[in-house]
């Protein structure tokens, strides 16, 4: 304190003093909230994870409590009534016919996406990628629209083209998702959790159709729909097969650590990222161990401005070790490339084709 008496000093001094202690309180706040997301997670790990690795079906139960509170994490919203499909064109070529899809969640909120076939099917049934489209974008430019930096090097078209199913959903894009996360909150659930459960909705929808194959389902998201990928599969056992692109990450820190080499979630305006519970004991590393024994494939770019790559090759190690403790290494994968937040298309396809 500057002074020994409050009635002795000027109200300016006065003010100076009370905004100083705010702001040290501020950051004593900071401090003891992100040492508890960091410094104690290994300890949370410790009391809320209790893998047994002796067999895969030893450790799919022992996760179990975890998968369930992973749910919670995001919560559960149920559809209401028939599907009321309906279909408008949307591209048709000498490879590819796709179409938008529209379908009823509930009440007056609807699943829209865009589906595509290829025109030469070697096959009746068709195993089906989820292409889904990241922050600030659209399925259109999944399937090679509106996408002047080529990241996504239209890799929808061309997994439709190459003779897959490929449905890319429309989520809720843009910073202006905060309105609805505080929506979701006050419901004790989440818009990430709603935009999960309106998938499942898709693939219900999906999964009755002719030209599907519904136990050949993968994943493939870029940013934040590599963000869904990771969210999506713990909790949607039909989906066999994850590709997560631009998002996979040291979590702890990449969430509340402000560092040069990447961009801290902490800093930004995405509220709709922070999700109640998550840091409690879901690590990426540990998200992954809900996953097992699907297969999983990481995109990273070492020039990618999101994550610092040296943490990323870090968590994925880590995620290895639970397929490799149950003599599943050769399902997961690492693509670290030169490049930066963008589509691999090759590696992604061959993923596809040797576990799909």
């Amino acid at each position: 304190m500057q002074y020994q008496e409050a009635r002795a000093i000027g109200p300016g001094h006065l003010q100076r003093t009370s905004d100083d202690l705010q702001s040290i309180l501020r950051r004593e706040t900071e401090d003891y909230l992100r040492s508890l997301i960091i410094d104690d997670y290994p300890k949370r790990q410790q009391l809320f994870w209790k893998r047994d690795y002796s067999c895969l079906e030893g450790f799919l139960k022992s996760v179990e409590p975890n998968r369930e509170r992973w749910q919670n994490c995001l919560g559960v919203f149920q559809p209401e009534g028939e599907f009321e499909a309906e279909e408008e064109p949307f591209l048709k070529d000498e490879h590819v016919r796709a179409f938008w899809v529209s379908l009823r969640f509930a009440r007056n909120l609807r699943c829209r996406a865009i589906l595509a076939l290829p025109q030469k099917r070697k096959t009746t049934k068709l195993p089906l990628v989820i292409a889904q489209h990241g922050i600030g974008s659209n399925p259109e430019r999944v399937m090679g629209f509106l996408d002047e930096p080529n990241y996504y090097h239209a890799y929808g078209y061309r997994l439709a083209k190459d003779g897959f199913a490929v449905v890319a959903p429309q989520h809720l894009t843009g910073i202006e998702r905060r309105r609805y996360q505080r929506l979701a909150l006050l419901l004790g659930a989440t818009l990430a959790g709603l935009e999960v459960c309106k998938l499942k909705r898709l693939l219900d929808y999906l999964v009755g159709r002719p030209e599907v194959d519904g136990d050949r389902i993968g994943m493939w998201g870029i940013s934040l729909g590599g963000y869904y990928t990771l969210l999506t599969l713990p909790v949607e056992p039909r989906i066999k097969l994850g590709i997560c692109c631009a998002f996979f990450n040291h979590r702890l820190e990449k969430m509340v650590l402000d560092d040069p080499r990447y961009s801290c979630f902490l800093s930004t305006e995405e509220e709709h990222i922070f999700l109640p519970g998550w840091l409690r004991e879901f690590s990426d590393a540990d998200l992954l161990s809900l996953i097992v024994p699907r297969p999983f494939l990481v995109q990273t770019g070492q020039a990618d401005g999101v994550s610092w790559w040296p943490w990323v090759v870090r968590e994925f190690q880590q995620a290895r070790q639970h397929y490799e403790k149950l003599g599943l290494a050769d399902r997961i994968q690492l693509d670290l490339h030169s490049g930066g937040h963008e589509i691999r298309y090759e590696t992604g396809l061959a993923f596809l084709k040797k576990w799909l």
